[in-house]
């Protein structure tokens, strides 16, 4: 890497970390302010780099720069019977009740009041819910930054090009002989043609009618058009072809194929169009989510000589290694540094999400913890029984222990790969 690309590196690196920072930020704030005591506030991992004590809390940055967090007192209540302990349990109990004890020894007396098992759920909702929407509006802001100010390169469903025959996606090439000739380029579709309409389906964007084309598959189909003021009406044939799956660029499917490309319209959006967009971006996000693990095999099979997508999972490493790639592109300067914004904004979009997740360690195990605390309190008015109490996270222990043992086995093979088989734009 060069001196450009190692600079664009760094710098994203410390833009992670300070997103980080200010996920902790969203934690701690909301537990002050209901007083809950924090004893720590720590970005990274590990052996303690530097730190410094202010009041009641340890501010201090650790070794291992790939998280960080808040520790706050009361984290796990005792067990129903009030005992810390018991003197005969299994593996599994053992381990919750050793948590109970050393949550129980940073209480220190009279500070019963400020542990935050103890709070309200809609408090500790509030505290738990803090960090992720830190990085949601990181990700709105960022986010906005380029849609609002620096604009965006926006596919129009206006006719860029039509090509003469259809190619195999897996092929780099140029027409041959024998290639079937393209759809758009028999049925008379014109490079300048406005689409307008599909089947009978009005088009507004570009990437409805890419969907529209693919789910239509192989057959005859109406193409509306507008061309030099008129409207027209086209019956081109799709034909069946391997293309790119849009949730996983390594892959293709067989699916509907007209021939053309869009053209590439730079603008800048108004709020609705952000807020639209975020939508849009929050969705695909979400959906690349679910399949992480599906595509960690690719990630093993890159990581030992295999071929990496694009569209790979990556590590903070990984991440920080296109960023450098970003800095060194051959485009303007502005356009370079929108990118180089977007993708921190990407970044902090899927780590919110990711922290939703409903399981220990993760935030959203401790969200759902007070959900499901107000729903047992509310079942219990609503039936006169007996408020039934805390929720007693600490039993999840076993299974949050199980969480995050995956996590950092995917952690390790994702830096991994990206040192021996990174990903490049």
């Amino acid at each position: 890497m060069d001196l450009i690309a190692i600079f664009g590196a760094v710098v994203f690196f410390v833009g992670v970390l300070a997103s980080i920072a200010l996920h902790e930020v969203g934690h701690m704030v909301p537990a002050k302010l209901f007083d809950v005591r924090v004893t720590q506030y720590m970005v990274g991992f590990g052996p303690t780099l530097w730190s410094r004590r202010r009041g009641e809390t340890e501010y201090g940055v650790k070794a291992i720069p790939l998280g960080g967090y808040v520790r706050m007192i009361g984290m796990f209540p005792p067990a129903k019977d009030g005992r810390l302990r018991r003197s005969s349990t299994g593996p599994f109990q053992t381990l919750i009740e050793e948590a109970r004890a050393v949550a129980a020894e940073e209480v220190r007396p009279g500070e019963e009041h400020r542990l935050f098992y103890r709070k309200k759920w809609w408090q500790k909702l509030i505290i738990m819910v803090g960090g992720p929407l830190m990085n949601v509006l990181l990700a709105v802001i960022l986010f906005s930054i380029v849609f609002m100010g620096f604009g965006v390169n926006e596919p129009k469903p206006i006719v860029a090009q039509v090509p003469d025959c259809v190619i195999p996606a897996t092929e780099q090439r140029t027409c041959r002989p024998d290639d079937p000739v393209a759809p758009a380029k028999q049925a008379g579709i014109r490079p300048g043609d406005t689409i307008v309409a599909f089947n009978g389906s009005p088009v507004t964007s570009w990437e409805q009618l890419s969907e529209l084309i693919r789910q239509a598959g192989a057959g005859p189909a109406t193409v509306v058009v507008e061309r030099d003021g008129r409207r027209l009406t086209l019956r081109p044939t799709l034909i069946a072809a391997e293309r790119p799956k849009p949730t996983n660029m390594s892959k293709t499917e067989t699916v509907g194929f007209l021939g053309i490309s869009p053209r590439i319209v730079h603008e800048r959006k108004d709020l609705p169009a952000v807020v639209g967009e975020m939508g849009r971006l929050t969705a695909a996000t979400a959906h690349a989510l679910v399949h992480v693990p599906e595509r960690m095999v690719g990630v093993v099979e890159a990581a030992f000589g295999g071929e990496r997508a694009q569209d790979s999972p990556m590590s903070i490493i990984g991440a920080s290694r296109v960023a450098g790639q970003i800095a060194t592109l051959e485009a303007p300067v502005s356009s370079r540094v929108a990118s180089f914004v977007q993708w921190l904004a990407a970044l902090n979009l899927f780590v919110a999400l990711f922290n939703f997740i409903p399981l220990l360690p993760l935030d959203g195990g401790h969200i759902a913890g007070a959900l499901w605390e107000a729903l047992r309190r509310w079942i219990a008015r609503l039936l006169r029984r007996p408020d039934p109490g805390y929720v007693d996270v600490a039993r999840a222990l076993p299974l949050a222990y199980a969480v995050a043992s995956v996590i950092v086995v995917m952690g390790v093979l994702l830096i991994y790969a990206d040192i021996v088989n990174p990903v490049r734009l």
